[in-house]
């Protein structure tokens, strides 16, 4: 049987994977992703492309470690017209997330890479689009008191199979995109890989 290791420590990732029968064995890539996003923004790269550069910078830091096995890098951004949100640090930066996307529609762009001996040999870009309801800011504070630690720092702001639901008034895109695995897309080149 096929396994691949998830350069991740993401437990939702783990998850997904699990879920879908996907044998894996989890090595974290430790990427520093701020200074390289920091980096690629000076450049003018687009969220799309920030999201793509560090999957596969992660899949390929593991890789290079762990010959003829296939590892599996993934990266999540949101895209606000044009404007890249990363995870928040704390609860504050969180309220400031949820303020900026009230109301508005916006892109979350998950990408995965997967990489053999230190290079990428199969890659993948899909992107939801997410429209969050007109709230309150008690309402935006009160949804963060609801979620724990792990939760707001796991799912970018929102949890989108659990709470994070009621804060979108329409939701078009794979559930498993906006949870950080287009894992269809995995499985379809996992399947033609063996």
């Amino acid at each position: 049987m096929l396994r691949i290791i998830l350069a991740s420590q993401s437990k939702v990732r783990k998850k997904i994977l699990d879920e879908h029968h996907i044998l894996n064995d989890v090595k974290p890539s430790n990427v520093d992703e701020d200074v390289i996003k920091s980096s690629l923004l000076k450049e003018k790269a687009s969220p799309e492309m920030i999201s793509k550069n560090l999957a596969e910078l992660k899949a390929n830091k593991i890789s290079g470690k762990f010959s003829d096995n296939l590892v599996l890098g993934a990266d999540s951004v949101i895209d606000l017209d044009g404007e890249l949100i990363s995870k928040p640090s704390d609860r504050e930066e969180a309220l400031k997330i949820l303020k900026k996307l009230n109301g508005k529609k916006h892109h979350l762009i998950s990408s995965v890479c997967i990489s053999k001996n230190g290079s990428m040999v199969w890659n993948h870009t899909d992107r939801a689009t997410l429209t969050m309801k007109k709230m309150k800011e008690d309402d935006l504070k009160s949804y963060l008191a609801k979620i724990s630690d792990e939760t707001l720092y796991a799912y970018n702001v929102y949890q989108i199979e659990g709470e994070g639901r009621n804060l979108f008034s329409s939701i078009d895109g794979n559930e498993n995109t906006i949870m950080g695995l287009p894992v269809e897309k995995i499985k379809k080149y996992l399947d033609n890989y063996k």
